[in-house]
């Protein structure tokens, strides 16, 4: 039956509007990568669930943020795609958003002890840093990478004894952030600058910074196959080979979000070798 006028100007659920501005799907890229990895170190379940909620919250916090921050900008170049530029959500919906999820992220991120939680809470700050000031700077990359490569010690931190992660790990989800940046830029880069956004990408330009995202994306998962002790596993070896093909390709002008939804993929892939060398 075909939709009468009346539910045709039905305006979007608000509640849609605001899971549409959190940036949904790097969101549960992330907790699903914190969630995999308390797994895999062997986390208790309630203090996993205290973690994957604390990392949740931080997520949704800067994602949120993100969205509100460049609401100036998105409305200058037309972002229609944006919950907020369509206006299906208001700015102060998702500022009092932001604001509450990093208030509910600061008890969940200490329940694993005051070392983890600060650990949580700095990567957490980053993100809002960057958001905030740093994208428009050369130091761009920096808060993602440190973001990423505090994620593992927050998980390892909340076992007994709070043990640091092994540094390839760290290595390996520093350089895995720095890449997701550089491919998640990569379709915004003229947009970027005509609203005077000159983060390290846009410095650089779309070849190089695409085949910067690349070489990252490799070098992260290099971290996490030669890393470990002990032989390299078959997996360990195919999955670097696989790598390599979309890292090479990225230095030529892919469009849309393919570079970063391919990270997105590359991603998973390390979580499930990462899951093989911890268990």
């Amino acid at each position: 039956m075909p939709a009468t006028a009346a539910e045709a100007r039905t305006p979007p659920s608000p509640v849609a509007g605001l899971l549409g501005a959190c940036h949904p799907l790097p969101t549960a890229a992330v907790t699903l990568f914190a969630a995999a990895l308390a797994a895999a170190v062997g986390r208790a379940l309630p203090g996993a669930a205290l973690c994957v909620a604390a990392v949740a919250a931080g997520q949704l916090s800067v994602g949120w943020c993100n969205d509100r921050a460049d609401l100036r900008r998105d409305l200058a170049t037309g972002r229609i795609d944006k919950p907020l530029v369509a206006g299906t959500v208001t700015p102060s919906a998702v500022t009092a958003a932001a604001l509450g999820a990093l208030l509910l992220c600061v008890p969940l991120s200490l329940a694993g002890g005051p070392l983890a939680g600060a650990v949580h809470l700095t990567g957490v700050a980053a993100a809002w840093a960057y958001n905030l000031r740093l994208k428009s700077t050369a130091a761009s990359w920096l808060p993602y990478a440190l973001a990423f490569g505090l994620l593992p010690a927050y998980v390892t931190l909340g076992l007994p004894g709070a043990p640091w992660p092994p540094p390839w790990l760290t290595a390996a989800a520093a350089l895995l952030g720095a890449g997701a940046h550089f491919a998640n830029v990569l379709p915004d880069i003229e947009d970027d600058l005509a609203t005077g956004v000159a983060g390290l990408p846009q410095r650089l330009g779309l070849r190089r910074s695409a085949a910067l995202a690349g070489l990252l994306v490799l070098g992260s998962t290099a971290a996490l196959v030669v890393g470990p002790p002990g032989p390299v596993s078959p997996y360990g070896w195919a999955l670097l080979a696989v790598t390599t093909a979309p890292a090479l390709l990225a230095g030529g002008r892919l469009g849309g979000r393919f570079p970063f939804h391919a990270t997105l993929a590359v991603a998973g892939a390390d979580v499930a070798l990462l899951l093989a060398e911890l268990r």
